[in-house]
Formats: structure tokens, C-alpha cells, sequence
């Protein structure tokens, strides 16, 4: 197969053209010739490139691309390296930013409440017009400290930040992984129990607060590693070619 073959399947499944995102979803960088191994991550990092060419992959899909509005209008500094890197390892790129969070199945959201077995879904937060985020309900009603545990277990975050200014016990979740700290006031305002997001931030520990709000932040990392798994193995089985989860367990 080639890049743009398997672009043309990600794209028919992701359909990134719906969103209105920073990210310049698709297929960012061309390689040369048929790609025989993929590989897939959370970021285009120098370090990921690397071990992609380590695996013997052609073609990276990641969920952080090097393509976000102007930012490659220059090909110099960091931006030059990164490109330059990925042509000389023959490495195509693909980015699926929002439309890996919003996947009703492969994406990040989608996945940690699977992870979290929630139950009765839903639409949760919207971001630039497009809900991105999932809200649920435990399958049955956890204190807190048993919460904060089951997401431990789940996501295996290193550093996770809890704001406990809502109820003890939690029936409901609402989920938007990365960096999203207005989810606080959107599961304040649809009065759910708990909001699940990646980043803790100065605004998030002042909405969490005023609104009375439980928060947990799992990391921008850790809550963005479990779309990219899910749409490897999906890829994997569509097109027969290995594709594994580059994982760098980031703390961050």
C-alpha cells in the first residue's frame, strides 16, 4: 500500500474535514514508495521518528502532528529538524488531532469510558462547535478514593492532580482527554459528578473550586495514548500491516 492509500482510509473514518481544528489533519509529510510497517503515537517527536525507524516503519500516525496553523510557514529552527528527520527516514506523517478525540469508538474519550466500563454514553463538551468529550455513568457508584484508584488502574497515570470540591461518592463522569480545562465548567453545568480531564491548570483548579466540582487530571499523556492504541489495532486489521503503539510513557 501506499501513504496516501492508507491516508484515504483514515480519512473515510476519521473524517477530519468535519472539524474546525489548530491541527492540519491528514496527511501531513509524503514518503517515497509502498509502505510495508506502520507505526502510531501521540506526538511527531524527533524521539518517536526515531523509534519508528528503529521498527522499520514507513508511515507514522500520530495524534500531535508538526502541522498547526502558521507554524510551518518557516522551515527553520526545531521545524526544519523534525521535517528534514522524517524525509531522511523516508517516514509519511499523518496527524488526527480533534478526530481522534471525537472517534465514537477509536477515540481517546471513547476509549477511556470503555476502560472505565461507563454505561449510558453520551455527547459531552463542546470544543469550536464539535463535541469531542464522553459523559457516562459508573456501572456502580464509587467514594472518591476508589474512583481516583479505578482510574489509576485504567489509564496508569504518573502524576494524576485531583480537585475534590463535589460530592464523595460519584455516579458520573464527565471525559475530555488532553488539555481542556473548560471541561470542569461544562460537567458543573450539566451537574455531573466528576469531570475525567488530562492537564491540571490554574483555571481548572478556579472553576473547580467556585462550581464545587470534582476534578481529576490524569495527564495530557496518559489520557492521549488509549485513541492512538485502539486506531492501530484497527488500522492493523484493515490493512494487514503491523502497526504498534510507540509509547514513551511521558509523566506529563
Amino acid at each position: 500500500m501506499t501513504c496516501k492509500e492508507i491516508a484515504a482510509l483514515l480519512d473515510d473514518e476519521l473524517r477530519p474535514n468535519i472539524f474546525r481544528d489548530a491541527s492540519h489533519n491528514g496527511l501531513q509529510i509524503e514518503n517515497d514508495g509502498p509502505v510495508t510497517r506502520l507505526a502510531i503515537a501521540v506526538d511527531a517527536s524527533l524521539e518517536t521518528f526515531a523509534e519508528a525507524g528503529r521498527l522499520g516503519a514507513q508511515m507514522l500516525i500520530v495524534h500531535h502532528g508538526v502541522s498547526w496553523g502558521e507554524s510551518l510557514a518557516r522551515i527553520d529552527g526545531l521545524n526544519r529538524r523534525l521535517v528534514a528527520d522524517a524525509l531522511r527516514r523516508n517516514l509519511a506523517l499523518y496527524a488526527a488531532h480533534l478526530p481522534l478525540d471525537a472517534h465514537p469508538t477509536l477515540g481517546n474519550n471513547a476509549q477511556i469510558a470503555t476502560l472505565l466500563g461507563l454505561t449510558r454514553t453520551r455527547s459531552f463538551m463542546a470544543y469550536r462547535g464539535q463535541l469531542i468529550g464522553v459523559a457516562g455513568l459508573l456501572p456502580q457508584p464509587l467514594p472518591r478514593d476508589a474512583f481516583a484508584q479505578a482510574v489509576q488502574a485504567a489509564l496508569k497515570p504518573p502524576r494524576p492532580v485531583r480537585f475534590d470540591y463535589g460530592p464523595e461518592i460519584i455516579h458520573t463522569v464527565g471525559i475530555c482527554s488532553g488539555a481542556a480545562p473548560e471541561g470542569v465548567d461544562a460537567a458543573a453545568r450539566e451537574g455531573l459528578d466528576v469531570y475525567l480531564g488530562g492537564e491540571p491548570s490554574l483555571q481548572a483548579y478556579n472553576l473547580a473550586k467556585q462550581w464545587g466540582q470534582n476534578a481529576l487530571f490524569a495527564g495530557h499523556y496518559a489520557t492521549e495514548r488509549t485513541g492512538p492504541r485502539a486506531l492501530g489495532a484497527w488500522l492493523a486489521e484493515r490493512t494487514a500491516l503491523p502497526c504498534p503503539l510507540i509509547d514513551l510513557n511521558l509523566p506529563w
